[in-house]
């Protein structure tokens, strides 16, 4: 009941019809990037909308930027221009997309969107943003699961928060996916998805790079 709960809230994230919504979760069985839908995780449908989301993907070459970092590269466990904290490493994607769109830039790179756990990961977070003028800029958190139930799309727990006031309000209906630096207290703030904003990566440590 979970697994089709979220589907199809999914489905209206990724601006999707149901029917649309199960053919791309059937059609994903075939796809080597997708596990296998048997398994009754919600994020195998998460993961199947996201890499199949049907946004205008003309250019999408030129949507993988190098990581920029504003601090150097601790650990050699890191890819080059990306920051490590503690067990994972970060970076900035200044290009601007849609959220599912970002979702998938990340992914390409063996990352996702990041996900946030204490208040310093959060603060290391912005320092990532702030060369660029500390812009709206889009971490992995939807509610696709329910109005009032916030997933990240590495599949970690979400037990840290950074909302400004009266966030998440769900503006119209339609905010599902989670933008960081939002106002003058640069807190969080729930926003359409196919919104246009740079975004963070983040990926597990790796010990070894090719």
């Amino acid at each position: 009941m979970k697994l089709l709960l979220v589907s199809v809230l999914l489905c209206a994230v990724m601006v999707l019809t149901p029917a649309a919504c199960e053919y791309c979760c059937k059609g994903c069985k075939y796809m080597s990037f997708c596990t296998s839908l048997h398994n009754k995780s919600p994020f195998n449908v998460l993961n199947c909308l996201v890499l199949t989301d049907k946004v205008d993907s003309s250019g999408a070459g030129d949507l993988i930027p190098t990581g920029i970092s504003d601090q150097v590269n601790m650990s050699s466990c890191c890819p080059r221009g990306w920051t490590r904290f503690r067990r994972r490493c970060f970076v900035y994607i200044p290009t601007a997309m849609n959220w599912a769109h970002a979702e998938r830039n990340c992914r390409s790179m063996g990352a996702h969107l990041a996900s946030v756990h204490s208040s310093s990961e959060y603060h290391l977070i912005q320092k990532l943003t702030g060369p660029y003028g500390y812009k709206t800029t889009w971490i992995g958190g939807t509610n696709a699961s329910g109005k009032h139930v916030w997933l990240w799309t590495d599949g970690s727990c979400f037990s840290y928060t950074h909302w400004c006031p009266g966030e998440p309000n769900n503006g119209c209906g339609n905010q599902h996916c989670l933008q960081i630096n939002y106002s003058g207290s640069k807190c969080w703030d729930d926003v359409q998805c196919d919104s246009h904003r740079p975004s963070i990566c983040a990926r597990k440590i790796s010990r070894h790079l090719g």
